[in-house]
């Protein structure tokens, strides 16, 4: 029997939550340490799954199989294709830079009477946040995934709710109430979207007789399974509105700026750059391949969701004036580039929108973390609290640069690939919509070089005089975040081989094919 390496990549982080919550009160930094040290082993699993799978292979490796819940259907069956390995590999590289810039971010406070926080119980969610997010990217049974797709709402709620800085605008009571509200809307919104697919994955089972992804397809593929079109529509549309709430698409986003402005910049970072990707990935695995027609069927309509989230998240993120909250809204104009790319049903397309969810993984943990950096010396999210940063703090201040363009997708860094190559695959489909996106690309340029304008140029203000530049830990979670945007910008083959195998096989399971050009190459 082969070694379950899968299982391990998800079991090591949870088992890792309950050691670290087990750790004594009187030893918070023990707790931290064990944290950081389970998050390295994780990664160090994702590379060797990263290693060991083939992009020439078959299109689920490393597959594990057991029975489960026999009575009905549920099997206990993983499996990773390039789009899993992918996104797997960008979790697995991230909890430990969100762990490492958290690491004071329970420690407790200081607010006229010493307040507690539970240190242990902060680290113990963010791994099993990812233990969950892992087993969701390796699950291929509709209903395993269901559990823990569900299942990771609860560390997150906590997360979101019990930890945060917005005490140093508010004081404490205010900010334990922006805290709960955020941490409710996200619970809300994700159990409503959650519970429609609930009923989805029921009737799914009634028509298909189990939960096997790779079954069910085959069944589609080779004419043994037959849904009639409004059941497939219905049950397409069960499985969307739960995958476009995490996403988070138009006009089901409203719980994000609310969740990342009040949690930490690391959980913030957890949410949008890890949490939120299960969304889009979803999309990919279960929309496309169950449910082809009905795919092809609400493209038109996801399509200008789409757009509509790129430009109303640009145009909102122009005109803020929380730093967390403006990255908030960018990141929902940047799920709409990757639902477009998605929709577009081309191979550039769901290419871009695959290496779309990698980079802004990178390029939004590397903007928020300095973000959260900058906020917790100067204890203001506003930006107009701010200016002269850069004078007193360069590194800081470069750091953010560096951030900021990727996020406007800098020729050059790695978004700049990724959303070229979702622009170029909705265009040859859809030019209509590939022109309106583009607009997208002229507002990002706006309200980032905007925001570094007001924050780190001009006259230095009292506040910020005595500001200190980043700390060396502080470099340690900045400075790879900020080569990898370099590489991949520069030399984004590693993850487009990977990626491109499983695209083509996504597209033929929706029978799509590349526009053929209009005009031919000259030969």
């Amino acid at each position: 029997m082969s070694f379950p390496l899968l299982t391990a990549t998800a079991a090591l982080p949870a088992l890792g939550a309950v050691a670290t919550a087990a750790v004594p009160a009187a030893r918070r930094t023990a707790a931290k340490w064990l944290a950081l040290l389970v998050s390295l082993a994780t990664l160090a699993l994702g590379i060797t799954i990263l290693v060991r799978f083939d992009p020439g292979g078959d299109r689920y490796q490393l597959t594990e199989s057991h029975a489960w819940i026999a009575d009905f259907g549920v099997r206990y069956e993983l499996g990773v294709d390039g789009i899993a390995v992918a996104l797997i590999g960008l979790t697995a590289l991230l909890i430990p830079f969100v762990i490492l810039a958290g690491w004071h971010d329970a420690d407790p406070l200081e607010t006229g009477n010493k307040r507690w926080r539970p240190t242990q119980g902060f680290f113990a969610l963010i791994l099993a946040v990812e233990a969950m997010v892992i087993i969701s990217f390796e699950a291929t049974d509709v209903f395993l995934f269901y559990i823990f797709f569900e299942a990771m709402l609860i560390p997150m709620y906590f997360l979101i709710g019990g930890f945060g800085d917005s005490a140093h605008e508010h004081g404490d009571e205010a900010a334990a109430t922006q805290r709960s509200y955020a941490a409710v809307k996200f619970l809300l919104y994700n159990l409503v979207g959650g519970l429609i697919m609930l009923a989805a994955v029921i009737g799914l089972y009634v028509v298909a007789g189990n939960f096997s992804l790779a079954e069910i397809a085959q069944a589609r593929a080779n004419g043994s399974l037959h849904m009639a079109t409004n059941t497939e529509r219905w049950l397409f549309l069960g499985f969307f509105f739960a995958f476009a709430v995490k996403a988070p698409l138009w006009p089901l986003h409203t719980w994000l700026p609310n969740a990342m402005g009040e949690a930490t910049a690391p959980v913030a970072v957890l949410i949008t750059a890890v949490v939120d990707k299960v969304g889009t990935f979803a999309m990919l695995r279960f929309c496309l391949q169950l449910f082809p027609n009905a795919s092809k069927w609400a493209t038109p309509v996801i399509l200008v969701l789409a757009v509509i989230s790129i430009i109303y998240g640009a145009l909102l993120a122009v005109g803020q004036r929380d730093i967390k909250r403006l990255v908030a809204y960018a990141s929902i104009s940047h799920f709409g580039f990757i639902v477009l790319g998605i929709f577009a049903m081309t191979s550039q397309g769901q290419s871009g929108a695959t290496l779309y969810m990698v980079n802004h993984g990178i390029s939004t943990a590397a903007l928020m973390l300095v973000a959260g950096f900058l906020i917790s010396r100067r204890g203001s999210r506003l930006i107009a609290d701010y200016g002269g940063v850069q004078k007193v703090a360069p590194v800081l201040a470069g750091t953010f640069l560096i951030g900021g363009l990727a996020t406007l997708s800098l020729p050059g860094l790695a978004p700049f690939v990724s959303e070229f190559l979702v622009l170029v695959g909705t265009f040859s489909r859809y030019p209509a919509i590939g022109i309106i996106a583009t607009f997208g690309i002229v507002l990002a340029a706006l309200y980032t070089l905007v925001l570094y304008q007001r924050t780190m140029t001009g006259p230095v203000k009292p506040e910020v005089a005595t500001m200190p530049d980043l700390r060396p830990r502080e470099l340690l979670v900045v400075a790879p975040l900020i080569v990898l945007l370099i590489f991949l910008g520069v030399y984004p083959k590693p993850v487009t081989d990977i990626v491109n195998p499983s695209v083509k096989q996504t597209l033929s399971d929706v029978h799509k094919k590349d526009p053929k050009p209009s005009v031919e190459a000259a030969k």
